[in-house]
């Protein structure tokens, strides 16, 4: 009894029915005063047609459960609430139906690494570090570890320069290095992988793989299959909001390869049943 007790998997995310809506201002919105501004605000729902608000459902009924110690890639074609899911499950967005659940506090990499551009790469690691809710002892112990980690001293003492000198792949490269540096509850990572030469992804690559070790969850979002197969055991397929499959990682990239290398239906994506991860 003890052991079946023990080899229970602890949910960290539990995503229900979730439904996601931007909602965006038509010619007619946001004429006015500031006072019929609030009145739109607070009546909703009665003044979107009037005031030609139009809706786009960026994620459609969207239910899954990841646990501790998993890595889950999230694909999808370009537009198909990939990020959109990961800010919500950040807490950034709200949703228009369903719940999200977490078990922890989740972490949207370059979030809460609050980078400041006219601050040297120095004081933003202390920054980040903060941010994190790392001590300052403890930001000072990893310090140089993050440095070279992040390998943006490896042409130059750049960590004494501002970040906004700072091309956007070494500034993502900060960013990933800090977050890296702490353990996680829930780290969420959109294409930050994306931003290094191959050195830089296989440690960050590595550093994912001890994070689900030390009993973490990752979510990553990655146009690179490969990164995913490196990383992910169980990935998400995303396609214009629809949740088409969960599953094992080689099954679920099997199903989408042949359906990005074939020809795409040209209406909305039918919602096929879902297959859960294990």
């Amino acid at each position: 009894m003890a052991d079946s007790v023990n080899d229970e998997r602890i949910p960290t995310v539990i995503c229900d029915g979730v439904d996601i809506v931007y909602r965006v201002n038509g010619t007619g919105a946001g004429r006015g005063s500031a006072t019929a501004a609030l009145n739109r605000m607070l009546h909703r729902k009665q003044t979107e047609k009037a005031a030609g608000v139009r809706r786009v459902h960026a994620v459609k009924n969207v239910s899954f459960t990841a646990y501790k110690g998993e890595a889950i890639g999230l694909i999808g074609t370009n537009g198909s609430g990939k990020s959109t899911l990961l800010r919500a499950v950040a807490g950034l967005l709200p949703v228009e139906n369903g719940k999200i659940y977490t078990n922890g506090q989740p972490s949207l990499l370059g979030v809460n690494a609050a980078l400041m551009g006219d601050l040297t790469g120095e004081r933003n690691v202390i920054l980040g570090g903060l941010a994190m809710g790392m001590s300052r002892e403890e930001i000072k112990a990893r310090y140089q570890e993050i440095v070279d980690f992040s390998g943006i001293n490896e042409k130059g003492d750049f960590i004494t320069l501002p970040m906004r000198t700072y091309s956007s792949g070494m500034g993502a490269r900060l960013r990933f290095s800090i977050a890296a540096a702490k353990n996680h509850d829930v780290l969420l990572i959109d294409e930050a992988l994306a931003t290094g030469d191959r050195s830089f992804q296989r440690r960050s690559e590595k550093r994912i793989r001890e994070l689900r070790e030390q009993a973490g969850t990752v979510f990553l979002v990655t146009h690179s299959n490969a990164t995913i197969r490196d990383t992910c055991e169980r990935a998400l397929w995303l396609e214009r909001g629809v949740l088409r499959m969960d599953g094992p990682t080689e099954d679920v990239l099997a199903a989408y390869e042949d359906f990005t290398n074939g020809d795409k239906p040209k209406g909305p994506a039918a919602p096929a049943p879902a297959k859960q991860g294990k």
